[in-house]
């Protein structure tokens, strides 16, 4: 159902990044029961925010003042010296501290920890965005029609929220789902 050209519908800047991600992004879809159009709209509304129409798998770092407290936070596991950078933010969703790694290297089967710069390639950017979405139960907001409950799910609060309502509604248009 995600292919080249819905992609290009609902994220017309991501140009030649639609054809690299359009089967790693339907196979997430597929593995991570994010099936019907509603879903879809929804998921890739967020991931087209997320990653900046795709062109995005790595947290952009200066570092920020916010960046810089990633360090040493335990919530995020982030416990050794060093883990605020290592690891930022990567994936379509930007999975984001030694943690959230783990975890989604677990659910995903892949040593995250240990190579955390895997989540920067097409295929586990992608399947990180799907575990995300799973482990987060987000289909529940996908399907009661909540993209505000979704972004603050997502984001932690409704940053970007024009944004990614406008490629919610991109999105509804391409794949059918209702209005």
């Amino acid at each position: 159902m995600i292919t080249t050209a819905i992609l290009r519908a609902i994220m017309p800047g991501a140009g030649r990044r639609a054809e690299v991600f359009a089967l790693p992004l339907a196979e997430a879809a597929q593995r991570f029961d994010i099936a019907t159009p509603a879903r879809l709209a929804a998921w890739l509304a967020q991931v087209a925010h997320e990653s900046g129409q795709l062109l995005y798998t790595r947290e952009i770092w200066g570092p920020t003042p916010a960046q810089l407290r990633y360090e040493g936070r335990a919530d995020l596991g982030n416990t050794h010296p060093g883990d605020g950078k290592r690891f930022m933010g990567r994936g379509l969703i930007q999975i984001t501290g030694r943690k959230n790694y783990l975890l989604c290297g677990l659910g995903l089967g892949l040593d995250l920890v240990v190579m955390p710069a895997l989540l920067e390639q097409p295929d586990a950017a992608a399947a990180s965005a799907g575990w995300y979405w799973q482990a987060h139960n987000l289909n529940r907001f996908a399907d009661a029609d909540d993209f505000v409950g979704l972004t603050r799910a997502i984001n932690g609060g409704t940053n970007g929220l024009a944004d990614r309502q406008q490629f919610w509604a991109r999105a509804k248009a391409a794949l059918g789902a209702k209005a």
